[in-house]
């Protein structure tokens, strides 16, 4: 290196130190300057001539050179009053042969006005990177707390206040329930409330991903490792969530296949890309829930007994709607508020006889067939009012006593006068017969296909357009 610094002409260097940093200056380790540019000179309305030989806080006002010369430490971006205007300044100690010898000092920005023309040409790239920014925080970020969590029943205060008592916790947590009772929003609030929430908090349905594409999905892939495979590969969920926590929805519909995978992630606290040639650490939290009953799953060989047991740390019952019917009310007013947004309205309220007729139903679908009932009220509303009349008729049809089983056929009215719309009859019987197949084959929805003799695909599709999982 020293003998090509010596093939380039000493006025070279000089004019390639003007252009690489327009004020410069160089100081010994005592602080006497050494050498000072054209650009700086002009700047301070000085001369070569009179500044190099004297001491850099004789020359120029306010200077910390001095003191990074006999510090050795760095001072990078600082604000510097001179000449009554504010510049930016780098100033760097000076080391030769491992010997602090002096310091060097630029100058970035002599006055606002190049901090503004500056800013300027930076402002839409800032523009741009807080758009991502922003992105990022809502799709990998929880959404949620426990003040979203509404509810005062006994059996729902307990699932709420262990979630809260562990939720700082590193363990794995299980959270089990119907469908539709609000799995999602505990692991949301408990990632909120964690140590981890600055960090990504990633969502994984076991269920919706089809079974010759979850590994890709889970540990993500390198460059060229496939027919199809991105420039530059791909991280997985795991990878993505790293310090932070993923959550595992519906975990009982996992093969079994993938289960000994996730297993070996688990117990090794790391995974490999596809095509990648070296596993990656990594250190993620478990939130997984769903709505099957695992321990019978393990006893029929559908679900590893090891990889419940890593899962089954912590055990969070959420309670259906229909355990906690006072919770009916509330859990209402909050979900009329939501509405009230989505359709530019307010003051919704429900009246006290349509609230009577909720209390009054077994809710199959839980606070998900809740929502979808309110909506539904909201869209036919002439008023601010909920009546009984702007309820499903098989919610007002609904004569028989309140049981923990689903509606079965008694769902129509038995009142000869009142007729219901075709439509809405097949939608309601169509709706109840999926949920009654997915409830005998224990959350199962192939069985359940089979038992409507269905296609999967159709089923699925199904289920989506009725919010049922």
């Amino acid at each position: 290196m020293k003998g090509l610094i010596e093939l380039i002409p000493s006025e070279w260097l000089e004019e390639v130190i003007n252009l690489a940093a327009e004020c410069t200056v160089v100081v010994d380790h005592n602080g006497i300057i050494l050498y000072i540019n054209n650009a700086y000179c002009e700047f301070l309305h000085v001369s070569a001539e009179e500044s190099i030989g004297k001491p850099v806080q004789d020359i120029i006002e306010n200077s910390r050179m001095q003191i990074v010369a006999k510090s050795g430490k760095a001072e990078v971006a600082s604000i510097h009053p001179i000449n009554g205007s504010e510049m930016v300044a780098n100033r760097y100690p000076l080391f030769v042969g491992g010997e602090l010898v002096g310091a060097v000092g630029t100058v970035m920005f002599r006055n606002p006005k190049e901090w503004l023309d500056y800013s300027r040409k930076l402002q839409p790239l800032m523009e741009e990177l807080n758009y991502y920014k922003n992105r990022f925080e809502k799709e990998l970020h929880s959404k949620y707390h426990f003040g979203d969590l509404i509810g005062e029943s006994g059996k729902f205060r307990e699932a709420k206040i262990l979630a809260e008592r562990v939720s700082d916790s590193h363990s794995a947590v299980l959270l089990l329930g119907e469908s539709g009772t609000g799995k999602e929003l505990f692991a949301h609030a408990i990632h909120h409330s964690s140590g981890r929430r600055y960090a990504p908090f990633m969502r994984l349905n076991c269920a919706s991903i089809p079974e010759h594409l979850f590994e890709s999905e889970i540990f993500g892939y390198e460059e060229g490792s496939f027919t199809g495979a991105k420039k530059g590969g791909k991280k997985g969920k795991f990878e993505l969530a790293n310090k932070g926590t993923i959550f595992l929805d519906e975990i009982g519909d996992l093969p079994l296949q993938m289960q000994s995978k996730l297993l070996r992630v688990l117990q090794e606290k790391e995974i490999e890309r596809i095509g990648g040639r070296a596993p990656v650490r990594i250190d993620v939290r478990i939130i997984a829930a769903t709505h099957r009953n695992l321990e019978e799953m393990v006893e029929k060989g559908l679900f590893r007994q090891d990889l419940y047991y890593r899962l089954n740390v912590i055990k969070i019952d959420i309670p259906s709607l229909r355990e906690r019917r006072e919770d009916i009310a509330p859990v209402s007013a909050v979900l009329l508020r939501k509405l009230e947004g989505k359709f530019h309205r307010q003051g919704l309220e429900l009246s006290e006889e349509a609230t009577r007729y909720l209390e009054q139903h077994s809710w199959p679908g839980n606070i998900r067939e809740l929502e979808n009932v309110l909506e539904r009220a909201v869209n036919v509303l002439d008023g601010p009012i909920i009546l009984p009349k702007h309820l499903p008729l098989y919610l007002r049809g609904e004569e028989r006593p309140v049981s923990s089983s689903p509606p079965d056929s008694s769902f129509f009215p038995e009142q000869p006068f009142q007729i219901i719309p075709l439509r809405e009859t097949v939608l309601q019987a169509e709706k109840l017969a999926i949920i009654n197949a997915i409830k005998k084959t224990e959350g199962n929805k192939v069985e359940a296909a089979k038992l409507l003799e269905i296609g999967k695909t159709s089923l699925y599709d199904k289920c989506k357009q009725y919010s049922i999982k």
